[in-house]
């Protein structure tokens, strides 16, 4: 989809006092690209006048999409905000539109206050916040209990040893879309939010240096790990979530025993099924202990997904955003996407073990971090990234990661 399809020129309403604005979203197919279509065509029923030009763009093209219209001064008036570094960039750039004093007071009742400061820089919000998104490792009942698993694994030698089993079974013990390169980078991040203290992350935040030991055990605790081989076979050229031999499609078909992955994955899981409905076996626990890291037990990783508005963009942006943050478009939302809602009211009506598993995971981790792509920004995030998969190919170390990782940060 060329950025030439995607023109805004949303600062001049038409003759009559109509608006037009362009929301880009990454649902693509299924359930999630038709709740933006409904949530759309009910806000424009409700607002006369006003007309929203969805843009449903592949997860994986959106942020360098997202980056090349923001800088060339042809943003979207409503996008997926990720947060982080990536939004601190955008807020220093001058391309955000500041909502803070915007947001209803009913939205600001139901949404709580700490997935706003996800979406915050010095005290001013910049995103509605739509659903808190912990990772963890999502795996099929069935195929644990038919290879003689009775409990989730809570440390890495359990899960060595469940991997040990699953591959007694025949099925692949755990997907992997390195293709896609950030799925991999998973991995990496969640033995470092192991390996490092909570002080050690944030630290990094602010000075992107990555010299503190902890960073190559994490890579070392990666590369151990790799050595079982319990990805799939082919892993680092299989897509995440594109079809049925993507990593999710392996476990939504039953090839695969579980996957590293967003609370968003269950919605991916679901839409390639045979039948198109979620994994009736589907369970969830969260990312196992290390022995001797400095992380404090029971952290987690996991963004809190939002939408901006572009700092041009018309009033009725801000409109639709406490729209979509209400508990009934919430409701819609957990339902479309079968993941967490942020709004409280709207977590009321999760059903699913797994997704109630999730937030309480979230709700009792002593420390939560969002992605590290995400925390350390763009330069980084790539480095990490593409780091990471050498390394699982066996054409880097730890080392090299770390290094690569600071060179990046110089130039960020």
């Amino acid at each position: 989809m060329g950025l030439s399809a995607c023109s805004t020129d949303t600062g001049d309403a038409s003759a009559g006092g109509d608006v037009t604005m362009s929301l880009w979203q990454n649902s693509t197919t299924g359930p999630g690209q038709e709740f933006w279509d409904k949530t759309v065509a009910d806000f424009e029923a409700d607002n006369p006048g006003v007309t929203i030009d969805v843009q449903a763009i592949q997860n994986e093209d959106l942020d360098g999409k997202l980056q090349t219209a923001l800088n060339s001064g042809d943003a979207p008036d409503i996008f997926l905000q990720r947060g982080g570094g990536k939004m601190a960039a955008m807020v220093a750039a001058g391309q955000l539109m500041d909502i803070t004093d915007g947001i209803s007071d009913q939205v600001k009742e139901e949404i709580p206050n700490g997935s706003f400061i996800a979406n915050s820089l010095e005290d001013k919000i910049y995103a509605m916040p739509v659903a808190v998104l912990p990772g963890g490792i999502f795996y099929s009942q069935d195929l644990f209990t038919a290879a003689g698993i009775t409990e989730a694994p809570a440390t890495i030698t359990d899960l060595e040893t469940a991997v040990e089993k699953l591959k007694t079974t025949g099925v692949a013990p755990i997907a992997l879309g390195a293709k896609d390169a950030w799925p991999a980078a998973h991995w990496f991040y969640f033995f470092a939010l192991r390996e490092c203290s909570p002080d050690v992350l944030a630290e990094a935040a602010d000075t992107k240096d990555f010299s503190d030991d902890c960073w190559i055990k994490a890579g070392e605790d990666l590369e151990s790990f790799a050595a079982t081989e319990p990805y799939n076979q082919g892993f680092l050229t299989t897509a995440a979530q594109q079809g049925a031999g993507s990593s999710a499609g392996l476990v939504a078909n039953h090839q695969a025993a579980m996957e590293l992955m967003g609370a968003w994955n269950p919605g991916v899981i679901a839409s390639l099924t045979p039948d198109e409905k979620p994994l009736a076996d589907l369970s969830w626990f969260p990312f196992p202990e290390i022995d001797g890291g400095e992380g404090e037990p029971g952290s987690i990783l996991g963004g809190v997904d939002g939408y901006s508005c572009s700092v041009d963009a018309p009033a009725e942006c801000l409109d639709f955003l406490n729209y979509i943050g209400s508990s009934d478009v919430q409701k819609e939302y957990y339902a479309a996407f079968n993941a967490p809602p942020v709004n409280t009211v709207a977590q009321e009506a999760v059903t699913e073990p797994y997704l109630k598993e999730i937030i309480a995971a979230y709700n009792a981790a002593p420390y939560v971090s969002q992605w590290l792509d995400t925390v350390y920004g763009q330069n980084v995030g790539n480095a990490l990234n593409v780091g990471v998969v050498d390394l699982l190919a066996g054409k880097g170390s730890p080392e090299q990661l770390i290094q690569a990782v600071n060179d990046a940060a110089k130039k960020a």
